[in-house]
């Protein structure tokens, strides 16, 4: 008796080349995807577009009232309303980024079942989707601020790349518990602690006003690469009405690479577990 013959399909190449044109050719997918996440998010709203604007202008009268005139936190010479709102709009990017990423191939597990496509489209939809909440919250951010009879600086053209860095951080810790949490469901409950943790360690103080005594421990805590970038953030727009007016380029120089470490393994074991998912999810 004959034998049957056997075909065995191998993945193809993995090479970045590879990749890179795979997400080209699936290019309008990825406008698709994050247009649907933006409907998605809004529909059957209340307020719609709205909760944009009132999330961060709630957390800042949160944080303004408490830690600002109660505690009489340092705020470098700012108005304490001033200094968090500028903490908390790029934050609430991240953490909307993140949160909505970490969950994105759960939620779209009818997808991963049916058709093939780059896996890596969904969180990296969620993340770019946020982005218009951020737009929305921004220009309400400068309207306060001029509120305050405060102009922003012209270095305000810096935010762009500073807003990138935010971006590289959310889908590489969005794609890592993305990953994660097609296998272990109880990251869903890990994202929110994480999150609510990260933004005390991230907004509260400003990082000239931590103790010398604390030595090494602060350029440990500079390690945090959102403390850099949210002190960017800031100087970008007020540095002209602080009384520290110095660049934050030392923050972000130590920052930038725990960026691009979040960003490699994120990826890396976002691709590595690729394959799997249909199967797990």
């Amino acid at each position: 008796m004959a034998e049957i013959p056997i075909t065995y399909i191998n993945p193809e190449s993995v090479s970045a080349r590879h990749f890179l044109g795979e997400y080209w050719h699936y290019r309008d997918l990825l406008y698709f995807l994050t247009w649907r996440d933006v409907k998605v998010r809004y529909k059957q709203t209340l307020l719609g577009v709205a909760w944009a604007v009132l999330v961060p202008m709630m957390q800042m009268l949160i944080f303004g009232v408490i830690f600002g005139k109660v505690a009489k936190l340092p705020s470098n010479g700012l108005d304490p309303f001033v200094f968090y709102l500028c903490a908390l709009v790029p934050w609430q990017f991240f953490a909307n980024a993140l949160t909505a990423s970490s969950g994105s191939l759960v939620a779209q597990s009818h997808l991963l079942t049916k058709v093939y496509f780059p896996r890596l489209f969904i969180p990296v939809s969620a993340c770019v989707a946020s982005s218009i909440d951020f737009a929305i919250s921004f220009v309400m951010m400068l309207l306060v601020i001029i509120a305050f009879s405060i102009v922003p600086a012209d270095t305000i053209v810096l935010i762009p790349p500073i807003m990138l860095l935010f971006f590289l951080n959310a889908v590489g810790v969005g794609t890592l518990f993305a990953a994660l949490a097609v296998r272990y469901r109880d990251v869903r409950f890990v994202v929110p602690v994480l999150v609510q943790t990260w933004m005390y360690a991230s907004v509260l103080l400003p990082f000239n006003q931590l103790p010398e005594s604390w030595g090494v421990w602060r350029y440990l805590y500079a390690l945090n690469p959102l403390v850099g970038e949210i002190e960017a953030f800031r100087w970008c727009l007020v540095h002209h009405e602080m009384t520290d007016a110095s660049p934050p380029w030392m923050l972000l120089t130590l920052g930038v690479p725990a960026s691009v470490l979040f960003m490699v393994v994120g990826l890396r074991y976002f691709h590595r577990m690729e394959r799997k998912f249909a199967d797990a999810v």
